[in-house]
């Protein structure tokens, strides 16, 4: 069984935990665009150490999704996933052995979890999102996505649990006091999502069997949790607590996918 937990979600930072069962359950860390010591204390508040991670994905380069890969990678001796256009923007620093590329649809087996990262419209070099099984159940992560292409569509598939990008509202973002350049950015196709947006991808993805849809990235001055949850309970037909935010400072409680 898998279970995950997101550590942080917002501009100032994302990071998600996602662990499979068994008796040595093996745990992958997706981005740390947090400080190390953040995260050492996020983790901490999980249950967990760092020593406790197995291995790192990088979906791509902004700083709120890298952070302290490099340095945590070359801490602790953990390999690192990420595209070759992500290595390339971040400058292409060495990771001593330890940086393997990722690319669409190449499955990564993780031993006890399987990892298949999948292209994505966003303003990055070569952004990658995942989804992983561990043969019993499939969680999708995507918190950075201008616009879902049937591609995108294709690997949210048959989740069992999704994070989700709930970035803006689109009322709000357009009364707020960002410059235009940056409001155009933000609601484009290659910038984020709005909650209208991610409400018709929830619905497209929607079966019986999605147990959690967790609304993340959501903007501190563009968003309200209130209106992420009305607009995806509103997609999936159910009540509002039935969606989980995933917050800039605490992130989600653990969850089972």
């Amino acid at each position: 069984m898998l279970r995950f937990k997101s550590l942080g979600s917002g501009s100032s930072g994302n990071a998600t935990v996602i662990e499979s069962g068994g008796l040595t359950p093996l745990r992958l860390l997706v981005d740390c665009g947090l400080g190390i010591r953040q995260l050492q204390y996020r983790l901490a508040e999980a249950g967990l150490q760092a020593e406790d991670i197995h291995a790192v994905f990088i979906t791509h380069e902004h700083g709120d999704h890298i952070g302290c890969a490099r340095a945590l990678s070359l801490r602790y001796r953990l390999p690192v996933w990420m595209s070759r256009g992500t290595h390339a923007a971040i400058g292409s620093p060495d990771f001593e052995g330890r940086l393997h590329f990722a690319r669409d649809g190449g499955r990564i087996d993780l031993g006890g979890m399987e990892v298949t990262p999948f292209a994505v419209p966003h303003d990055a070099r070569e952004p990658l999102q995942i989804t992983c099984t561990d043969g019993s159940a499939k969680l999708a992560v995507v918190t950075d996505l201008g616009h879902a292409t049937p591609h995108v569509l294709h690997h949210l598939s048959a989740c069992d649990a999704l994070v989700l990008e709930c970035n803006h509202d689109s009322d709000m973002l357009a009364r707020s006091a960002y410059p235009y350049f940056l409001k155009r950015r933000v609601g484009g196709d290659l910038g984020h999502l709005s909650n209208e947006a991610a409400a018709v991808i929830a619905a497209a993805v929607c079966h019986p069997k999605l147990k959690h849809l967790v609304a993340a990235h959501l903007s501190k001055q563009n968003n309200l949790p209130a209106l992420a949850r009305t607009s995806m309970a509103t997609a999936l037909g159910c009540a509002e607590r039935e969606i989980v935010i995933a917050d800039a400072g605490g992130g989600t409680p653990w969850l089972h996918a």
